[in-house]
Parts: structure tokens; sequence; C-alpha cells
């Protein structure tokens, strides 16, 4: 059986910019989404558990995020835990309600995020090379094995480099998007 995947390569790559896409949605820009603290863990019963498995979180106006904590018990942890994510807010609490102002972005900050969506799309490429390489690798395998031609392996590779290019195409107009957002041009 031939080790060479054409729709598991595909798989591999559509993965890293699914992953690359996820890591953008969390990056702040200067309105609420709830997404932004999809990253967020929260350490309650003595386990780490994703804070939307502990509270409810919405929008309810631009520039305002509120989560509703299920167990009042939970409310300080939660808080602690969106303190401590690096985002930058300040959680108000107001019973079981955690309300999250989300300040303007400064150009320095703004800076910073178009940085890290550069590294963002830089880890995707890498990883869509990476399972480039492995295609690669897997045709010669076969060629060596006797399973295909010499010009079969060539024009598989050729079409596993087309796929390579498309894919991070879509990497760099993902990060080019998200950039344009952050530094509001």
């Amino acid at each position: 059986m031939p080790a060479f995947d054409k729709s598991d390569l595909q798989r591999r790559m559509q993965g890293a910019v699914d992953a690359l896409k996820s890591d953008l949605v969390g990056l702040r820009t200067g309105r609420a989404s709830t997404n932004l603290l999809d990253p967020i863990t929260v350490e309650v019963y003595g386990a780490h558990m994703p804070l939307n498995q502990v509270a409810t979180v919405s929008a309810p106006e631009p520039r305002m995020l509120s989560v509703q904590v299920w167990d009042r018990s939970n409310v300080g942890p939660v808080e602690k835990a969106i303190r401590s994510a690096g985002l930058g807010l300040n959680p108000v609490t107001d019973g079981q309600m955690v309300r999250l102002p989300i300040p303007d972005l400064t150009e320095e900050r703004r800076k910073e995020l178009a940085k890290l969506v550069g590294q963002y799309a830089e880890k995707a490429r890498i990883a869509v090379r990476n399972v480039r390489r492995d295609g690669n690798d897997a045709l010669k395998a076969d060629e060596k094995k006797g399973e295909i031609s010499e010009d079969d392996r060539k024009r598989q590779e050729a079409e596993v480099q087309k796929l390579t290019d498309q894919t991070i195409a879509d990497i760099d107009s993902a990060a080019q998007a998200k950039e344009k957002e952050i530094l509001g041009k």
C-alpha cells in the first residue's frame, strides 16, 4: 500500500490553517468578542476547566463582555483566571456577574498584537511545510518500494507543492486581515 495519501496531507494542512484562525480569534482587537475568553481555563472543583464550562460569556455592548458565573463559589477563581490570562482586562465583579470593560488599544499594544499575528502565521507556515516534507518523504518511499515511477513521484511532488502554496496563501491572507483589523487600517 502506498505511504503517500494526498487527502491526509490536505486535512493536516487545513488543520494548520484552522489552528491559526482559532489563535487569531483569541487576539483582542478594539471590540468585544466572546471568543476572546476561549483560551482561559479556570481552576474549579480541583480541575482546570474552560471558562465556558463554568459560566456564560456574552457581549452586551461593543466594548463590554459579561461573564455570568453559574456557581457563586466559582466567581473568585473566574476573576483570578481572567486577570492572570495576560489579556489586559480588568474584571469588575457584581454578585455572580463579572463585567469586563474592553479598554482602547494603545498604539504600542496594537503593534505587539500585530507582531503576535506574524508569529502565529509563521508557526502555521512551519506546520504546513512539515506536512509537505512528510508527503514528499512518503512519495520517495513509495518510489523506492517500486509502487510508483520517478515521473509519478515528480508529478505528485508538484501537486504537493501546489497544495502547500495554496495553504500558505490562505494563512497569509488570514494573517493580513487580522493585522488590518488590529491596526485599524
